[in-house]
Protein backbone atom coordinates (compact mmCIF):
# COMPACT_ATOMS: atom_id res chain seq x y z
CA UNK A 1 0.00 0.00 0.00
CA UNK A 2 1.20 3.72 -0.83
CA UNK A 3 2.39 5.56 2.26
CA UNK A 4 0.26 8.53 2.88
CA UNK A 5 2.65 11.54 2.34
CA UNK A 6 4.06 13.27 4.74
CA UNK A 7 3.46 10.22 7.17
CA UNK A 8 6.56 9.30 9.21
CA UNK A 9 8.17 5.41 8.71
CA UNK A 10 7.55 2.84 10.82
CA UNK A 11 10.36 2.66 12.95
CA UNK A 12 12.28 -0.49 12.00
CA UNK A 13 11.13 -0.51 8.71
CA UNK A 14 14.57 1.40 7.06
CA UNK A 15 16.49 -1.89 8.64
CA UNK A 16 14.57 -4.20 7.63
CA UNK A 17 15.04 -3.04 3.78
CA UNK A 18 18.35 -2.48 4.48
CA UNK A 19 18.80 -5.79 5.41
CA UNK A 20 17.13 -7.47 2.38
CA UNK A 21 18.79 -5.57 -0.17
CA UNK A 22 20.70 -7.10 -2.87
CA UNK A 23 23.97 -6.12 -4.44
CA UNK A 24 23.02 -4.32 -7.08
CA UNK A 25 25.27 -2.98 -10.55
CA UNK A 26 28.80 -3.87 -8.45
CA UNK A 27 28.16 -2.09 -5.59
CA UNK A 28 28.97 -3.55 -2.33
CA UNK A 29 26.74 -6.10 -0.28
CA UNK A 30 24.62 -4.34 2.35
CA UNK A 31 26.23 -5.70 5.67
CA UNK A 32 25.42 -8.64 7.05
CA UNK A 33 21.76 -8.62 9.36
CA UNK A 34 22.66 -8.44 12.98
CA UNK A 35 21.75 -11.97 14.69
CA UNK A 36 18.81 -11.97 17.42
CA UNK A 37 21.99 -11.73 20.46
CA UNK A 38 23.72 -8.64 19.08
CA UNK A 39 20.01 -7.10 19.13
CA UNK A 40 19.20 -8.18 22.65
CA UNK A 41 23.08 -6.47 23.59
CA UNK A 42 21.88 -3.48 21.72
CA UNK A 43 18.79 -2.76 23.64
CA UNK A 44 19.90 -3.15 26.62
CA UNK A 45 23.57 -1.17 26.16
CA UNK A 46 20.59 1.94 24.51
CA UNK A 47 17.91 1.39 26.85
CA UNK A 48 16.30 4.77 27.89
CA UNK A 49 17.43 5.55 31.70
CA UNK A 50 13.40 5.55 33.87
CA UNK A 51 12.54 8.63 34.72
CA UNK A 52 12.78 9.49 38.83
CA UNK A 53 9.29 8.60 40.84
CA UNK A 54 7.23 12.38 41.26
CA UNK A 55 7.91 13.67 44.66
CA UNK A 56 5.07 14.32 46.72
CA UNK A 57 3.48 17.59 46.71
CA UNK A 58 4.98 20.11 49.56
CA UNK A 59 2.66 22.14 51.00
CA UNK A 60 2.42 25.75 50.42
CA UNK A 61 3.94 27.97 53.21
CA UNK A 62 1.05 29.99 53.54
CA UNK A 63 -1.49 26.98 54.72
CA UNK A 64 1.20 25.26 56.92
CA UNK A 65 1.59 28.68 58.07
CA UNK A 66 -2.57 28.89 58.43
CA UNK A 67 -2.22 25.37 60.02
CA UNK A 68 0.10 26.54 62.63
CA UNK A 69 -1.28 29.49 62.91
CA UNK A 70 -5.19 28.14 63.76
CA UNK A 71 -3.02 25.66 65.93
CA UNK A 72 -1.55 28.01 68.14
CA UNK A 73 -5.16 29.64 68.23
CA UNK A 74 -7.00 27.04 69.21
CA UNK A 75 -4.72 26.34 72.42
CA UNK A 76 -4.80 29.90 73.25
CA UNK A 77 -8.05 31.09 73.08
CA UNK A 78 -9.30 28.57 75.81
CA UNK A 79 -6.07 29.35 77.95
CA UNK A 80 -7.13 33.46 78.17
CA UNK A 81 -10.63 32.56 78.63
CA UNK A 82 -9.98 30.26 81.59
CA UNK A 83 -7.58 32.77 83.18
CA UNK A 84 -9.85 36.27 82.57
CA UNK A 85 -12.73 34.02 84.35
CA UNK A 86 -10.37 33.51 86.92
CA UNK A 87 -9.65 37.00 87.59
CA UNK A 88 -13.00 38.16 87.63
CA UNK A 89 -13.28 35.73 90.19
CA UNK A 90 -10.56 36.82 92.69
CA UNK A 91 -11.45 40.82 92.31
CA UNK A 92 -15.06 39.32 93.45
CA UNK A 93 -14.05 37.78 96.10
CA UNK A 94 -11.19 40.27 97.20
CA UNK A 95 -13.92 43.00 97.30
CA UNK A 96 -15.55 40.36 99.73
CA UNK A 97 -13.14 40.00 102.01
CA UNK A 98 -12.40 43.88 102.49
CA UNK A 99 -16.00 44.25 103.07
CA UNK A 100 -16.40 46.34 107.16
CA UNK A 101 -18.38 43.17 108.50
CA UNK A 102 -18.55 40.06 106.79
CA UNK A 103 -21.89 38.08 107.30
CA UNK A 104 -21.78 35.52 110.02
CA UNK A 105 -21.08 31.99 109.40
CA UNK A 106 -24.26 30.03 108.94
CA UNK A 107 -24.95 27.35 111.34
CA UNK A 108 -26.92 24.33 110.76
CA UNK A 109 -29.20 21.84 112.60
CA UNK A 110 -27.55 18.24 113.48
CA UNK A 111 -27.88 15.79 110.55
CA UNK A 112 -27.83 12.74 113.28
CA UNK A 113 -28.66 9.25 110.91
CA UNK A 114 -27.72 10.89 107.72
CA UNK A 115 -25.29 9.32 105.41
CA UNK A 116 -23.03 10.95 103.28
CA UNK A 117 -20.89 10.10 100.09
CA UNK A 118 -18.32 12.55 99.37
CA UNK A 119 -15.60 12.10 96.30
CA UNK A 120 -12.32 13.49 96.97
CA UNK A 121 -13.03 14.27 100.18
CA UNK A 122 -9.37 13.20 101.21
CA UNK A 123 -7.56 16.72 101.02
CA UNK A 124 -8.79 20.34 100.13
CA UNK A 125 -12.36 21.59 99.79
CA UNK A 126 -13.88 17.38 99.98
CA UNK A 127 -11.73 17.22 102.89
CA UNK A 128 -13.44 20.28 104.67
CA UNK A 129 -16.64 19.16 103.31
CA UNK A 130 -16.39 15.39 105.21
CA UNK A 131 -15.20 17.45 108.41
CA UNK A 132 -18.42 19.73 108.83
CA UNK A 133 -20.95 17.19 107.78
CA UNK A 134 -19.45 14.64 110.45
CA UNK A 135 -19.48 17.35 113.42
CA UNK A 136 -23.18 17.36 112.40
CA UNK A 137 -23.66 13.86 112.82
CA UNK A 138 -23.49 12.49 109.38
CA UNK A 139 -21.96 9.09 108.98
CA UNK A 140 -19.67 10.47 106.03
CA UNK A 141 -17.73 7.90 103.57
CA UNK A 142 -14.91 9.15 101.86
CA UNK A 143 -14.83 7.95 97.70
CA UNK A 144 -11.11 8.19 96.67
CA UNK A 145 -8.24 6.79 95.13
CA UNK A 146 -5.67 6.97 97.02
CA UNK A 147 -5.97 4.23 100.53
CA UNK A 148 -3.38 5.65 102.30
CA UNK A 149 -4.65 9.64 102.32
CA UNK A 150 -7.98 8.21 102.90
CA UNK A 151 -6.86 6.87 105.95
CA UNK A 152 -4.95 9.84 106.99
CA UNK A 153 -7.88 11.78 106.34
CA UNK A 154 -9.89 9.43 108.88
CA UNK A 155 -7.61 9.30 111.27
CA UNK A 156 -7.00 13.08 111.49
CA UNK A 157 -11.56 14.00 110.81
CA UNK A 158 -11.55 11.51 114.23
CA UNK A 159 -9.63 13.51 116.22
CA UNK A 160 -10.58 17.09 115.27
CA UNK A 161 -14.30 16.28 115.67
CA UNK A 162 -14.30 12.90 118.34
CA UNK A 163 -16.67 11.31 115.99
CA UNK A 164 -16.45 7.97 114.40
CA UNK A 165 -18.68 8.68 111.77
CA UNK A 166 -15.88 8.92 109.24
CA UNK A 167 -14.79 5.83 107.01
CA UNK A 168 -12.93 5.75 103.77
CA UNK A 169 -13.86 3.41 100.39
CA UNK A 170 -11.84 2.92 97.52
CA UNK A 171 -13.19 4.52 94.01
CA UNK A 172 -11.48 5.54 91.28
CA UNK A 173 -13.38 7.98 89.33
CA UNK A 174 -11.23 7.37 86.20
CA UNK A 175 -12.14 3.99 85.68
CA UNK A 176 -15.98 2.57 85.11
CA UNK A 177 -15.11 -0.67 86.63
CA UNK A 178 -13.60 0.51 89.99
CA UNK A 179 -17.00 2.60 89.93
CA UNK A 180 -19.19 0.25 89.69
CA UNK A 181 -17.19 -2.18 92.36
CA UNK A 182 -17.06 1.25 94.83
CA UNK A 183 -21.02 1.33 94.38
CA UNK A 184 -21.41 -2.65 95.20
CA UNK A 185 -19.37 -2.64 98.14
CA UNK A 186 -21.61 0.48 99.92
CA UNK A 187 -25.07 -1.26 98.70
CA UNK A 188 -23.24 -4.60 100.78
CA UNK A 189 -23.65 -2.05 104.19
CA UNK A 190 -26.98 -1.88 103.75
CA UNK A 191 -27.63 2.14 104.73
CA UNK A 192 -29.15 4.66 102.97
CA UNK A 193 -27.86 7.00 101.58
CA UNK A 194 -28.86 11.27 102.37
CA UNK A 195 -26.13 13.23 100.37
CA UNK A 196 -23.99 12.69 97.16
CA UNK A 197 -21.15 15.26 96.89
CA UNK A 198 -19.57 14.89 93.88
CA UNK A 199 -16.60 17.17 94.74
CA UNK A 200 -13.28 15.09 93.39
CA UNK A 201 -11.72 16.58 90.13
CA UNK A 202 -8.49 17.34 88.25
CA UNK A 203 -7.25 20.51 86.78
CA UNK A 204 -5.52 21.26 83.68
CA UNK A 205 -3.38 18.16 83.56
CA UNK A 206 -1.67 16.89 80.21
CA UNK A 207 -3.27 15.37 77.69
CA UNK A 208 -3.84 12.12 78.79
CA UNK A 209 -6.59 9.42 78.67
CA UNK A 210 -8.29 7.33 81.62
CA UNK A 211 -8.47 3.29 81.90
CA UNK A 212 -11.65 3.26 79.60
CA UNK A 213 -9.93 5.46 77.08
CA UNK A 214 -11.69 9.16 78.10
CA UNK A 215 -9.53 12.55 77.74
CA UNK A 216 -8.96 12.93 81.65
CA UNK A 217 -10.59 16.04 82.37
CA UNK A 218 -14.31 14.84 81.18
CA UNK A 219 -13.77 10.73 81.76
CA UNK A 220 -12.66 11.96 85.76
CA UNK A 221 -14.76 14.78 86.47
CA UNK A 222 -17.68 14.20 84.40
CA UNK A 223 -18.30 10.99 83.22
CA UNK A 224 -16.83 9.38 86.67
CA UNK A 225 -19.55 11.50 88.36
CA UNK A 226 -22.16 10.49 86.12
CA UNK A 227 -21.84 7.28 86.22
CA UNK A 228 -21.53 7.19 90.06
CA UNK A 229 -24.58 9.15 90.88
CA UNK A 230 -26.80 7.25 88.44
CA UNK A 231 -25.82 3.84 89.95
CA UNK A 232 -26.63 5.37 93.03
CA UNK A 233 -29.77 6.98 92.45
CA UNK A 234 -32.44 4.19 93.55
CA UNK A 235 -30.55 4.08 96.80
CA UNK A 236 -30.96 7.99 97.19
CA UNK A 237 -34.70 7.84 95.86
CA UNK A 238 -35.20 4.97 98.78
CA UNK A 239 -33.34 7.56 101.51
CA UNK A 240 -35.22 10.78 100.50
CA UNK A 241 -38.54 11.27 102.04
CA UNK A 242 -41.41 14.52 101.61
CA UNK A 243 -40.12 16.36 104.06
CA UNK A 244 -36.22 15.49 104.58
CA UNK A 245 -35.32 15.33 100.26
CA UNK A 246 -31.91 13.16 99.51
CA UNK A 247 -29.53 15.87 98.02
CA UNK A 248 -27.09 15.86 95.35
CA UNK A 249 -24.37 18.37 95.20
CA UNK A 250 -21.70 18.51 92.32
CA UNK A 251 -19.05 20.84 92.36
CA UNK A 252 -18.42 23.23 89.09
CA UNK A 253 -16.47 25.85 88.54
CA UNK A 254 -17.04 29.57 86.94
CA UNK A 255 -14.75 28.26 84.07
CA UNK A 256 -18.65 27.18 82.72
CA UNK A 257 -18.85 30.65 82.21
CA UNK A 258 -16.44 30.73 79.17
CA UNK A 259 -16.53 26.74 78.17
CA UNK A 260 -17.72 25.20 74.68
CA UNK A 261 -19.14 22.01 74.05
CA UNK A 262 -18.09 20.14 71.59
CA UNK A 263 -20.86 16.85 70.73
CA UNK A 264 -18.87 16.00 68.49
CA UNK A 265 -15.64 15.84 70.42
CA UNK A 266 -16.17 15.55 73.49
CA UNK A 267 -12.83 13.81 74.29
CA UNK A 268 -10.67 17.14 72.58
CA UNK A 269 -9.21 14.80 69.85
CA UNK A 270 -9.30 17.39 67.29
CA UNK A 271 -7.29 20.13 69.07
CA UNK A 272 -6.47 19.50 73.04
CA UNK A 273 -5.83 22.45 74.97
CA UNK A 274 -5.62 21.15 79.12
CA UNK A 275 -7.80 24.76 79.77
CA UNK A 276 -10.55 23.69 77.19
CA UNK A 277 -10.53 20.26 78.61
CA UNK A 278 -10.83 21.24 81.84
CA UNK A 279 -14.26 23.94 81.16
CA UNK A 280 -15.57 21.52 78.71
CA UNK A 281 -16.02 19.23 81.86
CA UNK A 282 -17.34 21.93 84.28
CA UNK A 283 -20.10 22.74 81.80
CA UNK A 284 -20.93 18.86 81.47
CA UNK A 285 -21.35 18.88 85.49
CA UNK A 286 -24.00 22.21 85.20
CA UNK A 287 -25.77 20.90 81.76
CA UNK A 288 -25.86 17.24 84.23
CA UNK A 289 -27.56 18.62 87.26
CA UNK A 290 -30.05 20.41 85.28
CA UNK A 291 -31.10 17.66 83.20
CA UNK A 292 -31.21 15.17 86.47
CA UNK A 293 -33.14 17.62 88.56
CA UNK A 294 -35.66 17.58 85.18
CA UNK A 295 -35.79 13.67 85.55
CA UNK A 296 -36.35 13.32 89.46
CA UNK A 297 -39.10 15.93 88.92
CA UNK A 298 -40.92 14.54 86.29
CA UNK A 299 -40.47 10.96 88.35
CA UNK A 300 -41.67 12.38 91.70
CA UNK A 301 -38.49 11.35 93.28
CA UNK A 302 -37.89 12.99 96.52
CA UNK A 303 -34.37 13.97 95.47
CA UNK A 304 -33.14 16.99 94.57
CA UNK A 305 -29.61 18.06 92.53
CA UNK A 306 -27.81 21.34 92.99
CA UNK A 307 -24.59 22.09 91.39
CA UNK A 308 -22.21 24.61 93.16
CA UNK A 309 -19.19 27.02 92.52
CA UNK A 310 -16.39 27.19 95.21
CA UNK A 311 -14.65 30.01 93.55
CA UNK A 312 -10.94 30.64 93.52
CA UNK A 313 -9.48 28.39 96.24
CA UNK A 314 -6.30 27.82 97.33
CA UNK A 315 -5.92 23.43 97.27
CA UNK A 316 -3.63 21.56 95.48
CA UNK A 317 -5.48 21.72 92.01
CA UNK A 318 -3.16 24.18 90.59
CA UNK A 319 0.28 22.02 90.23
CA UNK A 320 -0.25 21.82 86.34
CA UNK A 321 -0.32 25.25 86.00
CA UNK A 322 2.91 27.58 84.37
CA UNK A 323 5.34 28.14 86.64
CA UNK A 324 4.56 31.98 86.94
CA UNK A 325 1.36 31.22 88.13
CA UNK A 326 2.64 29.33 90.95
CA UNK A 327 4.69 31.80 91.48
CA UNK A 328 2.62 34.50 92.03
CA UNK A 329 0.01 32.27 93.84
CA UNK A 330 2.12 31.45 96.06
CA UNK A 331 2.73 35.06 96.72
CA UNK A 332 -0.49 36.29 97.01
CA UNK A 333 -2.99 33.52 97.63
CA UNK A 334 -3.20 34.28 101.39
CA UNK A 335 -4.98 37.45 100.19
CA UNK A 336 -7.41 36.76 96.92
CA UNK A 337 -7.65 32.87 97.27
CA UNK A 338 -10.51 31.38 99.58
CA UNK A 339 -9.13 28.81 101.82
CA UNK A 340 -10.11 25.29 101.51
CA UNK A 341 -12.26 26.07 104.44
CA UNK A 342 -14.05 28.72 102.57
CA UNK A 343 -14.46 26.76 99.56
CA UNK A 344 -16.85 24.41 101.31
CA UNK A 345 -19.01 26.48 102.26
CA UNK A 346 -21.46 26.36 99.44
CA UNK A 347 -21.26 22.36 99.34
CA UNK A 348 -22.07 22.68 103.40
CA UNK A 349 -25.03 24.93 102.79
CA UNK A 350 -25.94 22.85 99.92
CA UNK A 351 -26.02 20.01 101.74
CA UNK A 352 -27.55 20.86 105.16
CA UNK A 353 -29.06 23.77 104.98
CA UNK A 354 -33.10 23.78 105.86
CA UNK A 355 -33.55 26.37 103.12
CA UNK A 356 -32.57 24.08 100.52
CA UNK A 357 -34.89 21.69 101.71
CA UNK A 358 -36.83 20.23 98.58
CA UNK A 359 -34.95 23.13 96.58
CA UNK A 360 -33.24 21.52 93.22
CA UNK A 361 -31.81 22.63 89.91
CA UNK A 362 -29.87 25.32 91.03
CA UNK A 363 -26.36 27.55 90.83
CA UNK A 364 -25.00 28.36 93.74
CA UNK A 365 -22.20 30.76 94.95
CA UNK A 366 -21.02 31.93 97.96
CA UNK A 367 -24.54 30.10 99.69
CA UNK A 368 -26.76 32.04 97.35
CA UNK A 369 -28.72 31.21 94.29
CA UNK A 370 -26.94 32.54 91.31
CA UNK A 371 -27.38 32.48 87.56
CA UNK A 372 -25.17 29.90 85.34
CA UNK A 373 -24.11 30.19 82.12
CA UNK A 374 -26.98 30.70 79.45
CA UNK A 375 -26.02 27.37 77.44
CA UNK A 376 -26.45 25.26 80.75
CA UNK A 377 -29.95 26.15 80.39
CA UNK A 378 -30.51 24.71 76.59
CA UNK A 379 -32.51 21.92 77.28
CA UNK A 380 -31.70 20.36 73.86
CA UNK A 381 -27.73 20.31 74.55
CA UNK A 382 -28.98 18.80 78.23
CA UNK A 383 -30.74 16.15 76.81
CA UNK A 384 -28.22 15.43 74.19
CA UNK A 385 -25.25 15.17 76.70
CA UNK A 386 -27.33 13.15 78.42
CA UNK A 387 -28.03 10.55 75.83
CA UNK A 388 -24.28 10.16 74.43
CA UNK A 389 -22.91 10.16 78.28
CA UNK A 390 -25.72 7.01 78.75
CA UNK A 391 -23.70 5.58 75.78
CA UNK A 392 -20.62 6.36 76.63
CA UNK A 393 -20.85 4.93 80.30
CA UNK A 394 -22.97 1.70 79.00
CA UNK A 395 -25.92 2.66 81.12
CA UNK A 396 -29.78 2.59 79.79
CA UNK A 397 -31.17 6.32 78.93
CA UNK A 398 -34.11 6.62 81.10
CA UNK A 399 -34.46 10.27 80.08
CA UNK A 400 -35.92 8.77 77.02
CA UNK A 401 -39.19 7.60 78.31
CA UNK A 402 -39.92 11.37 79.66
CA UNK A 403 -41.52 13.89 77.82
Amino acid sequence: MPRRAGAAARPGAAVTAAALSLPLGGGRAAPPRPGPAAVASHRATHRPAARPAPSPPRPEPAAAGREAAMSLLSALVPLLRVYCIGLLVILHQLRRRLRPRSPPAPVFPTQNGKVAIVTGGAKGIGYQTVKHLARLGMHVIIAGNSESEGQAAVRKIQEETLTGKVEFLYCDLASMKSIRQFVQRFRAKSCPLHVLVNNAGVMLVPERKTEDGFEEHFGLNYLGHFLLTNLLLDTLKQSGTHSHNARIITVSSATHYVAKLHLSDLQSRCSYSPHGAYAQSKLALVLFTYQLQHLLTADGSHVTANVVDPGVVNTELYKHVFWVVKVVKWMTAWLFFKTPEEGASTTIYAAASPEMEGVGGCYLYNEERTKSADVAYDEELQRRLWTESCKMVGISDESSRIP
